[in-house]
């Protein structure tokens, strides 16, 4: 039987973990989050996120050390709970990445349109009030496919492509931080919150578990790690893509709004763009922000789908779901089947449009923070010594809390209808795959 390419080094974890949590948020929806946390509320929520996740990157480290298992939550939580809570939660963890898969070939389209608004022709349909353009929609699709081939593969070339991209993408980030520490001023962060500093942060940390999901995705490529890789290295790659993730999002915050008055961005496509533009009163920023946000674009895309393609592939491997999707080819030594799956479903997801994009945020938000939840409390439950399991207590709380926080209407920016109907759909198409896979 043809097993995974074993491939894997240090660097290519972290551009894997990385480049899954960075893509184009930070550039599309930043009125969004200027307009829920202010820019200190934003920006303290991120810095919050980044350090209460901790130990939920803890507990994956000493996961993966435990069992190097491609299936991730669904392998940890196997232990420990009956199969069907072991698949489901799985199924959460899918749901997470493959939903980003969509929502980044959307955005391509979006960023394109905005360099070349002739992009904005030839309408198709409309989901809701938002258009669907053809134009922009064979961008998606070519992209989808493009991705689709290169994992197709091999692992190696995906890993290739992901460190070249996450490269570029940090060298572009150093560039807008000086940019924006040379012409900005202090004035233009007051006020500091959206509304009082409490609910300025909590409604930017319900959004927190969406685009910092990617770092706990280490442990999805156990199987294909370099013979020579250490065990302790996963850890390494985990903390690093959290910690360097967490700094990535604030200081894009910070330098948006330290060169330009935060409230004349709300409301504003691509509100990043514009206030270099407003603040340097020329076009070659716009350029920068924009080839960083293509290139982000493209790594948390290629990440996103590597990640997905391993979850079903293992889901497939271990007879959860039909078997077929747990086929290795024999010459690239890839989950095939799997990357054709993923790639059938993100085409399928772009022809829903700009419609797609914020309420993707907040399911995403909530799949990511039932498969951390779910990983911590099986470890809880699997390891005895006191020390760890008080870490591993702290990753339960903070995950269990950001579940509550979507979930009850005591909170602002709680599911709405739409949101609950959507989660649904995804647990009724898992359920269907599970109970009808023959």
């Amino acid at each position: 039987m043809a097993t995974l390419a074993r491939k894997l080094r240090l660097h290519d974890y972290f551009a894997l973990a990385f480049g899954t949590m960075i893509g184009t948020g930070w550039l599309v929806l930043m009125d969004d989050w200027l307009g829920r946390g202010g820019p200190l509320g934003a920006v303290l929520g991120y810095v919050i996120g980044g350090i209460i996740l901790l130990p939920v990157g803890y507990v994956y480290g000493q996961w993966v050390r435990r069992l190097p298992d491609a299936a991730g939550e669904a392998a940890y939580t196997a232990e420990v709970f009956p199969s069907i809570i072991s698949y489901f939660t799985g199924w959460m963890m899918l749901l997470a990445y493959f939903i980003v898969c969509p929502w980044e070939a959307v955005a391509l389209g979006k960023l394109a349109a905005y360099i070349f608004p002739s992009l904005n022709s030839l309408e198709l349909y409309r989901i809701g009030d938002q258009p669907v353009f053809l134009p922009r929609l064979a961008l998606g699709v070519a992209l989808t496919i493009f991705l689709g081939v290169l994992n197709y593969r091999g692992i190696r070339l995906s890993a290739n492509f992901q460190k070249l991209m996450t490269s570029a993408v940090l060298l572009c980030f150093l560039v807008v931080l000086a940019v924006s520490a040379t012409r900005g001023a202090p004035a233009n962060f007051h006020p500091l919150f959206s509304s009082t500093p409490l609910v300025s942060i909590l409604l930017t940390l319900q959004i927190v578990p969406y685009f910092m999901t990617g770092f706990e995705s280490a442990p999805k490529y156990a199987e294909e790690s370099n013979p020579e890789f250490r065990e302790g290295s996963y850890m390494w790659a985990i903390a690093l893509a959290l910690g360097v993730g967490a700094f990535f999002y604030a200081m894009c915050i910070a330098a948006v709004t330290y060169v330009a008055p935060w409230q004349e961005l709300l409301g504003k496509r691509f509100a990043t763009a514009i206030a270099f533009e407003t603040a340097l009163k020329a076009r070659w920023p716009v350029s920068l922000i924009f080839t960083m946000a293509l290139l982000g674009l493209f790594q948390c895309f290629n990440g996103n789908f590597a990640a997905s393609t391993r979850l079903l592939f293992a889901f497939g491997r271990r007879g959860t779901i039909p078997s077929s999707f747990g086929g290795v080819h024999q010459r690239f030594q890839t989950p095939y089947v799997a990357v054709l799956g993923v790639t059938a479903g993100s085409l399928a997801g772009l022809f829903l449009g700009d419609a797609l994009l914020v309420p993707v945020t907040e399911v995403g938000s909530m799949a990511s923070a039932l498969g951390w939840f779910a990983a911590c409390a099986s470890f809880w439950m699997a390891e005895k010594r006191a020390g760890m399991r008080m870490v591993t207590g702290l990753g339960i709380l903070v995950s269990f809390t950001l579940i509550l926080m979507k979930m009850l209407p005591v909170f602002p920016g709680h599911f709405s209808p739409a949101e609950w109907m959507a989660f649904g759909i995804w647990v009724g198409l898992g359920g269907a795959l599970h109970w009808g896979r023959g």
